[in-house]
């Protein structure tokens, strides 16, 4: 594919095209996170900031196959940890990003573990796709594993959950007993019908584009909902999420607590859908309910101990 720069597609549209073509241009696009309309003007100046706070902690390059992944492990001021928490940033961001969520929840006795996805920050490739993104979620969570929870924003939570329910073409399942979910979208058919519609491809292009998708995940796009996808993993959830999200509705987090069994809606507005993660009253929430889901899980092994 001929490298095309950002500016260069500006207000272009895929309509002119036969749907054939239309279709294999969108999922070359959507494949594409440098190219999204969801990344800031300004990624990589934010991007050279907040790597910044990645200075003390241990890097590692991770060989998958899906690319070479750059890895992130912050180690707990106490010698016993309270077990490890996988961090997951969302489409078109990176590990350095969710360092405010991490950093409070490192402090509070955990092993913080932050990954760039494929095609994202410093990891290799420069395309990638929900499959590959939850390959390599998977893999570098059980290297670092096993985990106490993942911690994941907007779409990096229906990549954990790919990951966590493990069906092919997933390598196995990332064990986890809970996930928290930050402003995460609901079904992949939303997503992709809103990238359509912003390329103007028709029903035909659509399609064709949709099919790109099903072949690579092996299933209809319509397995892919967080609520189906907590079901088939069996982990308990917690969903944050802002009412003034203007890139992901609220409605979508109103949807996982009210269809999927276990899960908690806590709720905010004034943040956003980025900003929600340099919130201090949300990384309080997030530490709040992993501390109190441990200190559960430990009362339940003393009494099961004890009988």
């Amino acid at each position: 594919m001929i490298w095309v720069p950002k500016k260069a597609w500006a207000g272009r549209s895929l309509s002119h095209l036969p749907a054939g073509l239309a279709g294999d241009a969108a999922f070359r696009l959507f494949c594409l996170p440098e190219l999204s309309h969801y990344r800031a003007a300004n990624h990589l100046q934010l991007a050279e900031r907040a790597r910044f706070h990645l200075r003390n902690a241990q890097w590692r390059r991770i060989a998958t196959p899906v690319g070479d992944i750059q890895v992130y492990i912050f180690e707990p001021d106490r010698r016993v940890t309270l077990g490890t928490v996988l961090v997951v940033h969302g489409w078109t961001g990176e590990a350095s990003f969710m360092t405010a969520v991490a950093e409070p929840i490192r402090r509070a006795g955990y092993r913080v573990v932050l990954f760039d996805l494929p095609a994202h920050g410093l990891s290799g490739e420069r395309s990638t796709n929900l499959i590959e993104c939850a390959r390599a979620t998977a893999i570098i969570g059980r290297q670092f594993g096993p985990l106490s929870a993942i911690v994941a924003h907007s779409f990096g939570g229906m990549i954990s959950l790919v990951a966590a329910e493990g069906r092919q073409p997933m390598p196995y399942a990332l064990e986890t007993p809970r996930i928290v979910l930050v402003a995460s979208p609901n079904k992949l058919p939303e997503v992709t019908g809103e990238f359509a519609e912003r390329w103007g491809l028709d029903g035909a292009g659509r399609r064709a584009f949709e099919a790109r998708l099903e072949r690579i995940s092996g299933r209809s796009l319509n397995c892919f909902t967080v609520v189906k996808l907590l079901r088939a993993a069996g982990c308990e959830a917690l969903v944050v999420h802002d009412r003034e999200d203007h890139e992901v509705s609220f409605r979508c987090a109103e949807e996982i607590v009210s269809e999927a069994d276990g899960a908690e809606l806590l709720p905010y507005a004034g943040f956003g859908h980025r900003n929600i993660l340099f919130a201090p009253p949300v990384a309080r929430t997030i530490v709040s309910y992993l501390s109190k889901v441990e200190n559960s899980a430990r009362q339940r092994t003393y009494s099961d101990n004890a009988a």
